[in-house]
């Protein structure tokens, strides 16, 4: 499963921004590749990343980035716990860089993307 956050053009956040939203709804954003390498999980991916793979739990989220947005993926067959933490990324992506999650219903706000998945920020 697959959802896009878009930005303006050229505004896609920095992983370390991303990584900062996701600890305020206790993710740890640990990174186990970049861009089809193994990574360190205290590494730092270069600016130019094309596709992250980030741990979930027991599970992953891959981000893959483009010009002016960010794709978020988890398997189809995710269980309740991992689409769970695929909402806190996407949520986290879209408030690191004032995003806007592209939803069934359209396209809204990372404010209005936490109040539908039910994510409470610190």
């Amino acid at each position: 499963m697959d959802r896009i956050v878009r930005f303006h053009a050229g505004q896609v956040p920095a992983w370390d921004a991303i990584k900062s939203q996701l600890h305020r709804v206790g993710e740890p954003g640990t990174i186990r590749m970049i861009d089809g390498l193994p990574a360190f999980p205290d590494e730092t991916p270069e600016p130019d990343w094309e596709e992250l793979r980030v741990a979930a739990g027991g599970a992953m989220v891959t981000l893959r980035r483009e010009v002016d947005s960010l794709t978020c993926v988890v398997w189809g067959n995710a269980d309740e716990a991992l689409v769970a933490s695929w909402n806190r990324f996407l949520w986290a992506c879209a408030a690191a860089g004032d995003g806007a999650v592209m939803t069934n219903a359209g396209a809204v706000s990372a404010s209005t993307f936490a109040q539908l998945a039910e994510i409470r920020p610190a």
